[in-house]
């Protein structure tokens, strides 16, 4: 079980960074819908842990590329656990796409506050990044959920949520 969670976890990561150049500058921050796709996703199908470690990941492989931003890891960790530990808890696709946007756009956002000031040396204020995160998250989640529903009419959910936990 472990195996084929480590495996998909690599291989969205890997997809996440691949897809790095996709990403949308909005204000002060570079807005990447992707990484909120694939947050989604990831609270589905493999649980707030190995979430929050892709996001981890991917902000770490990002940052050490040069595509990407030290706003990237509380952004993307906050929306990647809260999606992830709704789901876990109600199992509700809506939930966690309203955890991720939360996450995100307001949890992590505001968690960006000090990151800016004390390692960039950026002064702005509390709440400055809401907007921005906002709008990168609701695309990426909306993304997500369209998938999310394809999948499930074509009844992949819950193969795939089988296969992973076994």
């Amino acid at each position: 079980m472990k195996i084929k969670k480590l495996a998909v976890s690599g291989m969205l990561v890997a997809f996440t960074v691949a897809l790095s150049g996709f990403s949308i500058p909005i204000g002060a921050s570079r807005c990447f819908p992707i990484q909120h796709l694939v947050n989604v996703i990831a609270g589905v199908f493999l649980g707030p842990v190995y979430g929050v470690s892709m996001a981890f990941s991917t902000s770490l492989i990002r940052n050490l590329m040069g595509t990407g931003s030290l706003l990237a890891f509380p952004g993307s960790m906050a929306g990647a656990f809260l999606g992830a530990y709704l789901y876990k808890k109600t199992g509700r696709f809506l939930l966690t796409c309203l955890g991720e946007i939360i996450g995100t756009g307001f949890i992590g956002a505001t968690l960006c506050y000090p990151v800016a000031a004390f390692f960039m040396g950026k002064e702005v204020a509390v709440f400055f990044f809401v907007a921005p995160f906002l709008m990168s998250t609701v695309c990426g989640t909306l993304l997500a959920a369209v998938l999310l529903i394809i999948l499930r009419r074509l009844g992949l959910v819950s193969y795939l949520t089988r296969q992973m936990n076994q």
